[in-house]
């Protein structure tokens, strides 16, 4: 399975950002939209004045995953604090988990993740040289 939707039921609420149009700042990372797979939420935790939350992901998406790089998780684009082999952890901030789906996510459920798309172009541009 790459993707929870199988899961979602009627009424369920969704994380939705308008794209980017031509001539529009970039003032985030870049997302396309795409799921690569599914991250499952294995811990979260107050921390300062945020919420540290730790993922485990599939093996063949961890080497897309950077401390300080970008990773969206249902959608919603975010800063990797902490990487591990096969695990990954970000900060939510109050702002995030008020006006995002993540601040119901409970312990061992699923969420999409979309890896770091300039990860992505990277590695198959080492591999064709």
């Amino acid at each position: 399975t790459v993707t929870t939707i199988g899961a979602w039921r009627v009424g369920r609420r969704v994380n939705l950002e308008p794209a980017l149009r031509a001539g529009d700042a970039l003032g985030g990372h870049l997302v396309s939209g795409h799921v690569d797979g599914i991250a499952e939420l294995r811990a979260r935790h107050d921390e300062a004045r945020s919420q540290r939350l730790r993922f485990l992901l599939p093996e063949p998406l961890a080497r897309y995953i950077a401390r300080k790089g970008s990773v969206a998780l249902d959608g919603v684009s975010l800063t990797v604090n902490e990487v591990g082999p096969q695990e990954f952890e970000v900060n939510l901030v109050p702002h995030t988990l008020a006006v995002t789906t993540l601040g119901e996510l409970a312990v061992g459920e699923g969420v999409n993740i979309e890896v770091d798309l300039i990860a992505r172009y990277a590695e198959r541009l080492l591999a064709a040289q």
